[in-house]
């Protein structure tokens, strides 16, 4: 498999060092190294790029931002030598988080993980239509096939390439990305209200500010989600 990457950092070293370390793994594509997000994003318009191995701090916008305004982006690396992001890039669905100054074997370790990314099936491509008359759904754990039921569930949290789903019962961990559950989901029972949370409206005891309590658990409403669930609480008389 071929993996066309393009490099984003505004320091000339760290453009250098990652620029050898990418002519070293064969399965990877040199498309550019920019010196800034704005360069970056016209080689994204002109290109077709598996991977971006991208800085944060950076002069004009930072890589988060350039994240956050990018409408489609391939799979990406952050490169960094702040710590203090690494929860945020998870809520933007990054690949891996690379700490400065960067191993080889660090670096190895983030272009296996793109490529396990980029080798997952795709298919069903067409969303799955929950039927009424079929209120579960069997998903991976570990090596066995588990039963859910719609009605037992609590809350659904992802990370990464994980989902873990609470339940009345137990916690189950599953290897899928959590777009591809709640696309499986009845939209009547289940909403998003955080790019790393889905709840169980029927499971909900109170909302509080921003924040959707379950038993013990306090999940985070996100900005981006807040206007579709109030207003799908509203629309339901839900409040």
């Amino acid at each position: 498999m071929s993996i066309s990457c393009v490099i984003v950092d505004d320091e000339p070293l760290a453009r250098s060092l990652l620029k050898d370390y990418v002519s070293k793994v064969p399965s990877l594509k040199l498309v550019d190294v920019c010196s800034s997000p704005v360069a970056a994003m016209e080689v994204l318009k002109a290109n077709q790029v598996d991977l971006l191995f991208l800085d944060i701090q950076m002069p004009e916008i930072t890589g988060i931002s350039l994240l956050k305004i990018m409408k489609k982006r391939p799979l990406v690396v952050l490169t960094t030598a702040y710590s203090e992001y690494a929860l945020e890039s998870y809520e933007l669905d990054v690949v891996d988080y690379l700490l400065k100054p960067i191993t080889f074997q660090r670096f190895l370790q983030a272009v296996d993980k793109v490529s396990s990314r980029l080798q997952q099936p795709q298919a069903p491509t067409e969303k799955v239509i929950p039927s009424p008359s079929q209120p579960f759904i069997f998903v991976k754990d570990g090596t066995k096939l588990v039963k859910v039921k719609w009605e037992d569930i609590l809350y659904i949290e992802g990370l990464k390439d994980y989902v873990t789903i609470h339940t009345r019962q137990q916690k189950i961990v599953s290897l899928q990305r959590l777009k591809t559950l709640e696309d499986q989901l009845p939209s009547e029972q289940f909403i998003r209200i955080h790019n790393s949370f889905i709840v169980a409206l029927g499971a909900i005891d109170s909302i509080q500010k921003n924040e959707v309590h379950i038993g013990t658990a306090a999940l985070p409403i996100s900005d981006s989600y807040k206007k579709p669930f109030r207003d799908f609480i509203e629309k339901n008389h839900l409040q």
